[in-house]
């Protein structure tokens, strides 16, 4: 037994004394503490709120600004949309056009591009070009084609100047092989159109008379009885040559012409017929009206050369 164990103990603080025990965690310190966060978060949000609003535009805070910058997304999104949609169309488009060459020989389709291409840089020399290349047998149907494909992306790009060029450029290459296939009636008849220059008519009537009259062999009580090539022939003694010259074998006749020129009216007055002038001044409707009444000035020129051809007299 220790001397510790034998005293005894006294108490650290006297008994008289009132012990205050403090709560471990205070309720009225935990509530300052909690009060006074409060308020400093306000007063921050307070702040940034106001930096906000001095460094953004007061529309920013608009519900109507707000609900209208919505809608200009919506249709930027749909345009957007849309310009895809048409990109793709296009695409489809000139592959489309691509696709249009691939039944012929690629080394046809080359030297066809070719040209095309040497067509375009002759540039004022182009007829020179093109008649060069008629008489070397260079112009078919695609050499048309290439010419088409081009003038359709023109079209396609809206590109006006190169549209035009095409356009001319078709039109003659087409009629040049028209001419070359043409019979020689139809071949008259376009060299009597070409020479006409859009003022005087009545001269160029006398100057077509002109070039039919040396055309068309000479026709006679005579020549009725003695076709031409038989000249020679004596009617009378029953002999001579009973072969027309080789020199004869191509003549046009004049009844061959009357007779092709009155059926290709026939043809395309039946056409115009069906034909009717689109109203309205946009450019596309009054370019169709300026070509109808080209065509029916044509018109009434071919009618003239048949009336002249069918009164035609040596």
């Amino acid at each position: 037994m220790n001397l510790l164990s034998l005293t005894p103990l006294s108490p650290l603080y006297s008994s008289s004394i009132a012990v205050t025990r403090l709560p471990l965690f205070p309720s009225s310190l935990s509530s300052y503490k909690c009060t006074s966060g409060a308020v400093l978060r306000r007063c921050v949000n307070e702040q940034k709120e106001e930096e906000l609003l001095k460094g953004m535009p007061k529309e920013y805070y608009d519900d109507e600004w707000q609900a209208r910058q919505r809608e200009k997304y919506k249709e930027l999104h749909q345009r957007r949309k849309q310009e895809q949609v048409e990109e793709e169309r296009r695409i489809d488009e000139y592959r489309e056009i691509g696709l249009r060459l691939k039944e012929y020989p690629e080394e046809d389709v080359i030297k066809a591009r070719k040209l095309v291409s040497s067509f375009i840089r002759a540039a004022e020399e182009v007829e020179e070009r093109i008649e060069a290349a008629a008489e070397k047998g260079e112009l078919t149907e695609l050499v048309l084609m290439v010419i088409w494909n081009r003038l359709d992306l023109a079209r396609r790009d809206e590109e006006k100047d190169a549209i035009r060029s095409l356009d001319l450029l078709y039109r003659k290459v087409e009629t040049e092989i028209l001419k070359r296939e043409a019979t020689p009636a139809m071949r008259l008849l376009n060299d009597l159109l070409i020479m006409y220059d859009g003022f005087d008519f009545e001269e160029w009537l006398k100057k077509c008379k002109k070039v039919m009259i040396s055309t068309f062999p000479r026709e006679d009580p005579f020549s009725i009885l003695v076709p031409p090539g038989f000249e020679s022939f004596d009617i009378d003694k029953h002999h001579g040559p009973l072969r027309p010259s080789l020199e004869v074998d191509d003549a046009l006749l004049r009844v061959d012409f009357v007779r092709e020129v009155d059926a290709l009216l026939q043809e395309v007055r039946s056409e115009q017929s069906e034909i009717q002038n689109e109203p309205g001044f946009d450019p596309e409707s009054v370019a169709n009206r300026l070509k109808q009444q080209e065509k029916q000035q044509t018109i009434r020129q071919v009618e003239a050369l048949l009336d002249l051809a069918i009164g035609l007299t040596w």
